[in-house]
């Protein structure tokens, strides 16, 4: 069986249906969890020291409030906010030059102290850039910020009933752009067709989690089988795969509950290391291995192993070979990066970064054998984890708030927090 990672998905259009080649577009970063989407960086040379005033190349003010994390194509890192009671999708260039920016549909302000309108981050295929905002506003344009299509999802299909503050951002297929809503009451899947936004196909994930806990703010992944794509959903107490041309259920994995606890909201998303999917779940009770395929419901059958009081709340982890690396921000473990063992889910090492008060809402990004964990306070930790887990480098940028993921591209780490945009660089 032929599997590929996502970014095949935002090359076929240009290289032909039988390549995939993360360094085809290792100078751009294309969704929040960069050319993979499981948050490993490209090759390149990226620094692992920086301050306030060692090796930042530049930095831009942000007016406006949004938690969405960059994305990179070319000449273009696009960032959504809201200003002036608007959705914006703004663009800069490599050297922080603003390059163009598109007001579209009405700024809902978050709830959640930590949150904005415009959490979820743009997503593109190279061609067109799509942004999601909490408002239910949909939207795609060019490169060069012409607007190409609008509609708003919630107008179409419902109001959002999310407790708090709409998280989940667009993926594509090789078609489609696609939102997923999770929520008390309705929940559904829908694809609307890249270059027209005209509705493609909308099913029903509603799977009788209990209050809150049928709600989830996680984003899902794609995956190409042979000459098929898949999405891989998590939340509402399930995981569930799909057809991405139709959006039909293949299989699914209940479990992720067990005592049916009220408030099971899920932020992590899920995250596809070869032929496993790792669930984070519960509040960052548990941590699930889920063997791809089968059809039906296949939690018996499927679940490799299940391993407790190990996982996040909010970060989405990451791995490197059979290790998966997970940034725990709950409780008393806040702060420790956990290694578990993809194959059978055991820890295998676990480190405290540093005892502190702040907290992390970013996901940590991997690039070669170091991983960047940025914490909320703006310190962003660098750790060696070519064998065992070491930190090598505290690096305190600013004491600005921030919940975007660092990314890391073509040599440059991008950081967003909720005043400037950061460049770092060598």
């Amino acid at each position: 069986m032929n599997r590929m990672l996502p970014c095949f998905l935002l090359i076929a259009s240009f290289v032909g249906a039988d390549t995939f080649c993360v360094d085809a577009i290792a100078d751009n970063w294309p969704n929040w969890r960069g050319p993979t989407s499981n948050g490993i960086a490209a090759s390149g040379d990226y620094t692992t020291s920086w301050s306030a005033t060692e090796n930042v190349k530049w930095k831009v003010i942000l007016n406006g409030r949004g938690a969405s994390t960059p994305i990179v194509w070319e000449d273009n890192i696009i960032l959504t906010m809201g200003r002036g009671g608007k959705n914006v999708l703004v663009s800069y260039d490599r050297s922080g030059k603003h390059n163009w920016e598109l007001k579209v549909g009405n700024d809902k302000a978050g709830k959640h102290k930590k949150a904005s309108g415009s959490n979820p981050s743009c997503v593109t295929d190279g061609k067109l850039v799509f942004a999601y905002f909490k408002s239910g506003d949909l939207v795609a344009a060019d490169l060069q910020g012409n607007l190409k299509w609008h509609i708003n999802v919630q107008e179409k299909f419902g109001e959002d009933t999310l407790w708090w503050d709409l998280g989940t951002s667009p993926i594509l297929t090789k078609s489609h752009v696609i939102i997923t809503v999770m929520q008390t009451g309705p929940s559904y899947l829908a694809a609307f067709d890249k270059t027209s936004g005209k509705s493609a196909w909308k099913v029903d994930r509603n799977l009788n989690a209990p209050e809150e806990a049928a709600q989830a703010y996680s984003t899902p992944v794609v995956e190409w089988i042979d000459d098929k794509e898949r999405i891989y959903v998590l939340g509402a107490d399930h995981a569930t795969g799909h057809d991405a041309a139709t959006g039909k259920e293949l299989w699914r994995v209940g479990g992720l509950n067990p005592t049916q606890h009220q408030y099971f909201r899920s932020i992590s998303g899920p995250v596809l290391a070869g032929s496993t999917l790792v669930a984070p779940y519960a509040r960052g009770g548990s941590v699930t291995g889920i063997q791809l395929g089968g059809s039906g419901d296949v939690t018996k059958s499927h679940v490799v192993w299940t391993t407790l009081e190990v996982g996040s709340d909010v970060p989405t982890p990451t791995f490197l070979g059979d290790r998966v690396f997970i940034c725990r921000d709950n409780g008393k473990a806040k702060g420790t990066l956990t290694t578990l063992d993809l194959k059978s889910g055991a820890v295998v090492d676990q480190i405290l970064l540093e005892k502190n008060r702040n907290g992390f809402s970013s996901s940590p990004t991997l690039a070669g054998n170091h991983l960047y964990v940025t914490r909320e306070d703006g310190t962003t930790f660098v750790v060696d984890v070519s064998d065992k887990a070491k930190v090598i480098a505290k690096n305190h940028l600013t004491d600005e708030f921030t919940v975007a993921t660092p990314i890391l591209v073509d040599g440059t780490i991008l950081l967003r927090t909720y005043e400037h945009l950061y460049c770092i660089g060598k």
